[in-house]
């Protein structure tokens, strides 16, 4: 029973979360789902309402006095509450709406417990704030353990881009030392941070606002701090002390070479002026 949780089992909720709202990705997967506009290019589906829905009835059943943030249905409780809950309840929206299966269900406890489930992939990423596992099934939970030995970089994209023109993560793939180093992959959805956590990925860079706060970020931010990842802002300070971007890398020596390239960008942009 959800309810019978221990109350410092959060990571049991989260990740009790995320499964039941990643069975509600696959069962509509492939269905012609009306779009729900929100402006700017940027809609949900009935997959994110009903996804999320099923994420808050395990919240609900579980903690009934925590706040939650939702990104479709917005805050419910008070939006100060010692403990809220962030949920994204279709990371990658524009794939799944296209029949990409590169999406997550992102849910996280803000500062505390967090989970990122893959829906088709048949992987869940969690952490209790301390420690960070991945559990598949028929197999026993595994510590993630990040390594930049693959190479491969996600560089996120889509808009909007704060910090341009000054720097835009575009700029990194034209960039000569990063060709000689890495190699991008260009993706928008949290996933991409389960991979850096779990040593699939090297790193994951993008612009932004606020992201340690996002409903979007939260979840991913939290697991790649407890498997031991660098994170940071793109100016490479702590993101609890930047409003800007996200730059997470699997060690310190690729979180050094991309911070130099992005600086190295940003200052041929001010001598250019």
């Amino acid at each position: 029973m959800i309810n019978s949780y221990a109350p410092s089992d959060d990571a049991a909720v989260a990740t009790a979360g995320a499964l039941a709202g990643a069975d509600v990705v696959r069962t509509l997967y492939g269905r012609l789902l009306t779009r729900i506009d929100k402006g700017a290019g940027d809609f949900a589906t009935a997959a994110d309402v009903e996804a999320e829905k099923a994420i808050l009835g395990v919240i609900r059943a579980a903690r009934p006095g925590d706040a939650v943030l939702g990104e479709e249905g917005g805050q419910r409780g008070a939006a100060d509450a010692v403990r809220q809950w962030l949920v994204d309840p279709l990371c990658g929206t524009l794939n799944y709406a296209v029949g990409t299966m590169l999406v997550a269900v992102n849910v996280a406890l803000r500062d505390g417990a967090a989970a990122v489930a893959d829906p088709f992939g048949g992987e869940v990423f969690f952490t209790d704030g301390e420690t960070a596992w991945v559990r598949r099934a028929g197999t026993d939970d595994a510590v993630l353990t990040p390594t930049s030995a693959g190479g491969l970089v996600d560089v996120n994209l889509d808009p909007p881009f704060p910090g341009a023109p000054a720097f835009r993560t575009v700029d990194l793939l034209a960039h000569p030392e990063f060709v000689e180093r890495f190699r991008p992959r260009v993706g928008s959805t949290t996933l991409a941070l389960a991979w850096v956590a779990a040593g699939k990925r090297a790193a994951y860079v993008t612009d932004g606002k606020d992201l340690s706060r996002s409903v979007h970020f939260a979840a991913g931010i939290a697991l790649c701090r407890a498997a031991g990842c660098v994170v940071t802002g793109i100016d490479g300070a702590p993101i609890a002390e930047t409003g800007r971007g996200l730059v997470v890398a699997a060690d310190a020596e690729t979180h050094g070479q991309l911070m130099s390239m992005m600086r190295s960008r940003s200052q041929d942009h001010d001598r250019s002026r």
